[in-house]
């Protein structure tokens, strides 16, 4: 997938280790066609024609991947090949001796590197949904030469120079809007890459990045193994308390894995959480527990304690090069928080009501555990399990129950549902075969105007975990939505590892998950809506980009989704007013613990990049002192410890802006009550209106401070988060 410029290679490597008013006619591409076009009649294509990760997407729809014809065996040819026609484009653009401009330097730059985009269309798919020994081996082999290859354009002070003479040239002020942002973000990527260093600087900048590439990829990897092999068997003797629908899922789990008989607990969230909320047997608790909170902490050769040491050294190392004091500071410059002080400042705004809550949570806790004789003190594997106790006691709630009526088929229709009513899009399957898709569990569908039939994508689900998939949900795309050179349609894609119910039965999702489903559709409706011209455009400033698809969480518990998708699974009733109204009243039950756990991995993450790597001595220790230092309970974990911190080891697209999920909920609760406090609510005609033009289409055309003032009339309000999470409010002045 295309990203901007600089920050495309960036982007790639992450991928491979682990619309604004116009002011004037469109420039003609035609010498950015024919710059590119010469540099790649230089080399030999006939590899083209025998290897499919290299070629243009063919078929149905505009053309899609064929995922089915993906083969191992390609990528090392196709990577290798795609980075010598990109890096022969770069150097035509580069070495072009006429007057750089928008057109023969930024346009050739958006039309350059189609082979290497085709061929990470497929990678990130052995990457993240298919996953195995063989494919790890291939990516160790290739990330040296891809850091190198980002060096080398990043480094190229020819096409430097250019991007300079348009920045600072006398065309830049006649540039639509869109075009600007593109020139401004190229320009200080280069320098945020160390374009201005010297050769000394840039040759030792240039050997970090290899590194890091190195340890990002074994990061992943060892998290990936630790995830896949320790694995959790139990007896039916040892289920009490487990839910049936648990319990089928967790005896196929064990029948794959040769255990016919047995129960299995994968180490991944979604068999982990269930386990430690319903489980009566303590012991097993605490073993699941150690298991998923161990990853990559095991003392063994999948170890990532050393990774985390030797990348925060190179890291330090590389922004100082670059002149900064620290790994944050140099991270957050084009970020909306700005600096890492301001990130700090939000966390220390929330950080104590979030203590507060957890306190009194444990108080009760504790108080259930003493009356029941259980004779403990409430530990981290008990806290989920009593917090289910809790729940029932104070709000009658319980969430097995809740969850007969979250199907994921009918969540899935809901959400269909909303994208119709917001975005006028209409979801309609693909019939199977007639797309190819990589793994059978995988589903297709249309995605159309709903008013003039018009095709806007297609979009791809694949919900259920399974073995070499990696834990949690994300979304992605195939092909962005441009107009650069003539319109083109979406290919958007959702992962989940959701428990696949036995053949059969119905596969049912927490209410929590099912947030986590709208949520990441959310990512998708981002995708889909965009209108933009250029490629660039969708990258995403990164404590911005989960504000969308937190915002859609809040129509699931919508009137209008509730009527008509939340029935039980067995007899197809509606789900009654009086479990919804436990379910509302209890909407910030446990927040303590939800923002308690999140809050302490974004803090670790300032920490580590804001701490000189010198100072940290030893990995757990640090992160003992620092938990130790900001008061974290003993009774909860970091959502996210350090030695399976995929967000911020596994590439540094998260790395210091972790912070940035709870900085994108606080427009997201402002948005919220804009929705709210309208005439039609989260359905209202208007606000909806502004939605999609403002927060949804520009993507990355517009500031997005600016895009957030155009559609709320001012900036967000931290009280807005607090009343979400129903935490003490100051009074506004």
């Amino acid at each position: 997938m295309k990203k901007p410029l600089l920050t495309a290679l960036s982007a790639a490597i992450v991928i491979a280790l682990s619309g604004c008013s116009e002011t004037k006619a469109p420039t003609t591409a035609a010498a950015a066609t024919d710059v590119v076009a010469a540099a790649k009649s230089t080399i030999d294509d006939s590899i083209v024609k025998e290897n499919i990760l290299l070629q243009d997407f063919t078929g149905p729809y505009e053309g899609v991947p064929a995922f089915d014809k993906m083969s191992l065996d390609l990528i090392v040819p196709a990577v290798e090949y795609g980075m010598q026609v990109q890096l022969a484009e770069m150097d035509a653009i580069a070495n072009n001796p006429a007057p750089a401009t928008f057109a023969n330097t930024f346009a050739a730059m958006e039309r350059a590197g189609k082979e290497l985009d085709n061929v990470f269309s497929y990678w990130g798919i052995w990457a993240s949904n298919m996953s195995s020994p063989e494919f790890r081996a291939i990516q160790r082999e290739l990330s040296p030469k891809l850091s190198d290859f980002s060096s080398k354009i990043s480094q190229n002070e020819d096409l430097f120079a250019r991007v300079k003479a348009v920045y600072e040239g006398e065309e830049y002020p006649t540039l639509t809007l869109e075009e600007q942002r593109i020139v401004k973000s190229s320009y200080e990527g280069f320098i945020r890459s160390g374009i201005l260093l010297d050769e000394a600087g840039k040759k030792r900048t240039a050997e970090i990045n290899k590194r890091l590439a190195e340890l990002s990829t074994k990061f992943s990897a060892n998290v990936l193994n630790d995830e896949e092999n320790y694995v959790t068997f139990f007896t039916k003797e040892q289920a009490a308390g487990l839910p049936e629908s648990y319990l089928n899922a967790a005896a196929a789990a064990a029948t794959e894995r040769g255990k016919e008989g047995m129960f299995a607990v994968t180490n991944t969230r979604s068999s982990m959480d269930p386990f430690l909320t319903y489980s009566d047997n303590r012991e097993l608790r605490e073993t699941v527990w150690t298991n998923y909170y161990s990853r990559g902490n095991n003392g063994d050769e999948f170890d990532n304690n050393a990774i985390i040491k030797e990348t925060l050294e190179l890291r330090h190392e590389r922004v100082q090069l670059l002149g900064f004091d620290n790994y944050a500071t140099w991270r957050l410059q084009d970020r909306m928080a700005k600096n890492p002080q301001n990130a700090m400042d939000l966390m220390d705004k929330v950080w104590p009501a979030a203590l507060a809550r957890v306190e009194q949570e444990v108080a009760d806790m504790q108080a259930i555990a003493d009356a029941e004789g259980a004779d403990i003190e409430i530990a981290p594997w008990d806290y989920r399990y009593y917090a289910e106790k809790v729940r029932k006691d104070k709000y009658a709630l319980d969430s097995d129950e809740v969850k007969q009526y979250f199907q994921i088929d009918k969540l899935r229709d809901a959400m269909f549902y909303v994208a119709e009513r917001l975005f006028n899009f209409k979801f309609t399957p693909v019939k199977a075969g007639s797309v190819p898709v990589w793994h059978e569990d995988v589903n297709v569908w249309e995605v159309t105007d709903a008013t003039t039939g018009e095709n806007v994508g297609l979009w791809y689900l694949d919900a259920f975990a399974r073995q070499g998939k990696r834990s949690g949900a994300w979304a992605t795309y195939y092909r962005s939505y441009t107009t650069f050179e003539g319109e083109t349609n979406v290919l958007s894609a959702n992962n989940s590892n959701f428990v696949k119910a036995p053949d059969g039965q119905t596969t049912l999702i927490s209410f929590d998950d099912a947030e986590t489903y709208f949520h990441e559709f959310g990512h998708a409706l981002h995708f889909l809506a965009a209108d933009v011209k250029y490629p660039s455009s969708h990258s995403g400033v990164r404590d911005y980009t989960e504000f969308q698809s937190q915002l859609l969480e809040r129509w699931l518990l919508t009137d209008e989704v509730i009527d008509q998708f939340l029935v039980h699974h067995e007899t197809g009733e509606r789900i009654p007013d009086e479990l919804v109204q436990k379910i509302k009243n209890a909407s910030t039950f446990n927040e303590g613990f939800k923002t308690t756990e999140y809050m302490a991995s974004a803090i670790m993450d300032l920490k580590y990049h804001t701490t000189d790597p010198a100072q940290i001595k030893d990995i757990q220790t640090f992160e003992r002192e620092t938990l130790a230092a900001i008061g974290m309970p003993s009774q909860i974990p970091m959502r996210h410890r350090s030695t399976h911190f995929q967000h911020i080891f596994s590439g540094e697209g998260y790395a210091a802006a972790y912070y940035g999920y709870m900085w994108a909920e606080v427009l997201t609760s402002d948005a919220a009550e804009a929705f709210a406090n309208a005439p039609g609510g989260f359905y209202d005609k208007e606000v909806g209106e502004r939605l999609v033009k403002y927060l949804f289409a520009v993507r990355n055309a517009m500031d997005p401070a600016d895009a957030y003032r155009a559609f709320r009339g001012r900036d967000a309000k931290v009280e807005a988060l607090m009343r979400d999470r129903g935490f003490p409010v100051k009074a506004e002045n």
